[in-house]
């Protein structure tokens, strides 16, 4: 079953939920805003493709940190607030048995769900 994780009014993950839905392709979504993120969850999502890929650079969560927090950001301080506001993660996040994309691109998701 694959898994979505997200929030639902973001553009993006739109564009994803309706390219899933056209395709007829089943899913779980996961709901950062009521459901927060797994502390374990993200140790595996790190792991799998590193906290620079997961964390949302351009969104308006990011552009809310202190400058001096965004200037010096590391592994720990990602870690840190992405657990606290999970929706500075770039979207949408799916897992599909043992492949992980982080954001929406058709073609990735063509060549993983074929």
């Amino acid at each position: 079953m694959i898994q979505i994780y997200g929030i639902r009014n973001c553009d993006t993950m739109k564009k994803a939920f309706a390219w899933l839905d056209a395709r007829q392709i089943d899913y779980r979504f996961h709901d950062f805003k009521k459901a927060g993120l797994d502390a374990e969850l993200l140790e595996r999502w790190i792991a799998r493709v590193g906290w620079e890929r997961l964390l949302n650079r351009r969104g308006m969560m990011w552009r809310r940190l202190d400058a001096d927090f965004r200037d010096n950001i590391d592994a720990q301080r990602a870690r840190s607030v992405m657990l606290e506001t999970p929706t500075i993660i770039k979207r949408p996040v799916l897992e599909s048995g043992r492949e992980l994309l982080v954001g929406f691109s058709e073609e990735q998701y063509r060549a993983l769900l074929k």
